[in-house]
């Protein structure tokens, strides 16, 4: 005789909701391993004997203005969380729509270098026209960084060349390229340029007035845009399906009729104009002389892990960039509060490991599932 199965409980309901939810969401992962990261960092400032009350009030200081040791509110650690949040972004954007077509973009880093040198000499030989000359350099910095990473694309589109060896080494090539080319500005030095006009600059009064003198600048509009942009072009359009088809299966697109080289160059040019555009909103907002690129700067690699987190989606990377921006910013408040400045950083790498582990959390949990829906069918016969 058949057993009659039980039937489940709400707990066993329940936990299977919850099971099949991080086996179908993305995002609810990343808020899961992002929440694990803050309660390791916990942990550890427990045992070297520190108060984890200090890193909170840091990040509330950073996300608010508000300083509850002293009572006091500054506007100013807003305005330079979202300066240091815009280029994680952009190189987040960068990295997560080459990785919706299937490519791996190690280069966001060297787009963001030539970025950051064609915006310098555009602002310092470019016309003073306000308005005009900062679109200008924009303009350039997009232009060149997306045919520095279309070459690649072209490569691996027509030769097969891994993209992931050619950007590695079109990032050394990008940063001394810069070195060489911006220490023949006259006036430069080993450190920087003359000062950028003006007219070149993305710098806006009205803004670092509410944010009492923080830098941040008309790159906050540019940076809303290229999120809005990249979601229009990867959801609505028909370029954004055909690269997400290629993504899936290259040889299924190209049966079904996609012109699977085109889409791969077009991809990876689009992908280094996301990063050629952090390069230019750093060149012109950040700073108000041209830098002479010493080491690199590290959005482009922190880019990745700003797509892993973001499920690189458009609204996930930009709360991710958002969050990366917000740790980095309050590491120098952490230590001020007698919090190791190093735990932001372990934050962020055990928030990247898990996330990296998710493909394998996905499938312990779908043969967990299958093995309850097993026993349930062994059970009734």
């Amino acid at each position: 005789m058949p057993e009659t199965g039980k039937k489940k409980t709400l707990p066993d309901l329940l936990g299977d909701r919850i099971l099949e939810a991080f086996t179908t969401s993305g995002g609810l992962v990343s808020v899961a391993v992002v929440l694990l990261g803050f309660l390791v960092a916990t942990l550890l400032i427990l045992l070297v004997g520190r108060n984890p009350a200090g890193m909170y009030q840091a990040i509330l200081q950073v996300l608010s203005g508000w300083d509850l040791r002293r009572g006091t509110h500054n506007f100013r650690y807003v305005g330079e969380w979202l300066v240091a949040s815009m280029p994680l972004i952009l190189c987040g954007l960068s990295m997560g729509f080459a990785a919706r077509t299937g490519l791996f973009n190690i280069g966001a880093e060297g787009q963001y270098a030539i970025g950051i040198t064609a915006a310098q000499f555009a602002a310092l030989y470019g016309p003073r026209i306000p308005v005009f000359h900062w679109f200008l350099a924009v303009l350039a910095a997009v232009t060149a960084a997306a045919l520095w990473g279309g070459v690649v694309g072209f490569f691996k589109a027509k030769y097969n060349v891994s993209e992931v060896v050619a950007t590695i080494m079109m990032n050394y090539i990008a940063f001394y390229l810069s070195r060489i080319l911006t220490m023949r500005i006259p006036g430069a030095n080993t450190f920087k340029t003359p000062d950028i006009p003006p007219s070149a600059r993305l710098s806006s009064p009205f803004m670092e007035q509410i944010t009492n003198n923080s830098r941040l600048n008309y790159g906050i509009w540019l940076t809303i845009a290229a999120v809005f942009l990249y979601w229009i072009i990867m959801e609505k359009t028909r370029l954004g399906y055909s690269l997400r088809a290629t993504g899936f299966n290259k040889e299924a697109a190209r049966y079904g009729g996609i012109r699977v080289n085109a889409g791969l160059t077009s991809a990876m040019a689009i992908s280094g104009a996301f990063a050629g555009l952090a390069g230019a909103i750093v060149a012109l907002g950040s700073f108000s002389a041209g830098r002479v690129l010493s080491v690199q700067d590290g959005y482009g690699f922190d880019g990745i892990a700003v797509a892993l987190v973001g499920n690189s989606k458009a609204g996930g990377t930009a709360l991710a960039g958002l969050l990366f921006g917000m740790l980095k910013s309050a590491q120098p408040l952490m230590q001020s509060r007698q919090i190791p400045d190093e735990i932001a950083s372990i934050i962020l790498g055990i928030i990247v490991v898990f996330i990296s582990l998710r493909a394998g959390l996905r499938f312990l949990v779908e043969w967990q599932m299958k093995e309850k829906a097993r026993k349930g069918e062994v059970s009734h016969g």
